[in-house]
Formats: structure tokens, C-alpha cells, sequence
């Protein structure tokens, strides 16, 4: 496994995460609630498994590249085969 970076969610995604993932982290980044107590927001960390991307957020979010190219966005308590 390769350590790619860290961000917070909702800050721009860095230029060293690949394309493929940007639409889907874009898309969990604005499903988060907005904390109104002003708690950090959670982190996301880009790691490479493979040469596939995976990004994941403090929360449990996973988006990752498959195999096949496909890029799915999990929780880390599912099985991603099932």
C-alpha cells in the first residue's frame, strides 16, 4: 500500500488524487451534515492498493477504483464483494 495525501472534506480535492474519484468524493463531501457546533470536519485519506486508488474518509467512507476500473463508494464495515 501506497500513501498518497490527507484533505478535509469539503476543501478542494488536491491535484494528486485521480480524476476517477473526484465526482464520487465530491458527492459524499456534500451528503455530510453541516456540523453547527463548529467540530472539525472529518479527513479524507488518499492511499494506493494495487496502483487502484482508494480514498478514505475519517467517517468510514470508501471510494475506490475496482479492478475492472469501476469506481463504488462503501462503508468500511461492508463486505465490497457483497
Amino acid at each position: 500500500m501506497q500513501l498518497g495525501t490527507r484533505w478535509t472534506s469539503g476543501d478542494p480535492i488536491p491535484a494528486t488524487v485521480p480524476a476517477v474519484l473526484h465526482e464520487q468524493i465530491g458527492q459524499v463531501d456534500t451528503a455530510l451534515p453541516t456540523d453547527l457546533l463548529g467540530q472539525p470536519r472529518p479527513r479524507w485519506t488518499l492511499t494506493f492498493l494495487e496502483g487502484r486508488p482508494i480514498a478514505e474518509l475519517d467517517t468510514g467512507v470508501i471510494v475506490e477504483q475496482l479492478h475492472d476500473r469501476s469506481v463504488i463508494v462503501r462503508h468500511d464495515d461492508e463486505d465490497e464483494f457483497g
